[in-house]
């Protein structure tokens, strides 16, 4: 019994991608390469999620600053998601929703690009990162699943949303690291193609 529930997990992980790769393609060039041309123009892209999602948020980020699958220069991605003592000050001196939301009104830029993770779409500290993003002339990518929760009417011409076509969060979380991977190899082969 326990190895049968084990092998289902495989198998409903197969299933949501199989489905995902059906509909999410397209969103992933369109945010892919507008993440290449910030990155071109000389912007940076903040990355900011909670949970499992803040941990999707730091990959992107690790991958960027640092390598995918190949070796080439550094690229600007910073995560909103790590300074402990920003974010445990903002929370305590004014609300948890804004730990975000004020990094972004201090660290972005026109042209930058707000990568916003969030399973559900309801995050209220991400919701209020992409207000500030859009205040700010920050383009927005958001990574989400289910219905798209309260950020789904928040996207503003410009903006990309990659909706996962699942509403089980595990299965969510697993196909959000196959769109960051996605993207990932899309800017490193626009912008440093194998030789």
């Amino acid at each position: 019994m326990a190895a049968q529930r084990i092998e289902q997990h495989f198998i409903d992980s197969i299933e949501a991608k199989q489905a995902a790769k059906e509909v999410l393609p397209e969103a992933i060039l369109e945010a892919g390469e507008k993440m290449v041309a910030c990155l071109k123009a000389g912007g940076k892209i903040l990355t900011c999620g909670n949970g499992g999602s803040a941990g999707d948020a730091q990959h992107f980020s690790s991958e960027l600053l640092n390598r995918y699958e190949r070796n080439r220069p550094p690229l600007a991605a910073v995560a909103l998601t790590t300074d402990s003592s920003t974010l445990t000050s903002i929370a305590n001196d004014f609300s948890y929703e804004e730990v975000f939301s004020k990094q972004v009104s201090a660290l972005g830029n026109a042209g930058d690009i707000l990568l916003a993770v969030s399973t559900s779409g309801n995050s209220p500290n991400v919701v209020a990162a992409i207000h500030e993003a859009h205040r700010k002339g920050v383009i927005v990518i958001a990574m989400t699943g289910k219905d798209g929760g309260a950020m789904a009417p928040l996207y503003r011409e410009g903006d990309v949303e990659i909706r996962v076509p699942s509403n089980v969060t595990a299965r969510i979380q697993e196909i959000h690291l196959v769109v960051i991977h996605a993207l990932c190899d899309h800017i490193d082969e626009s912008l440093y193609p194998a030789s």
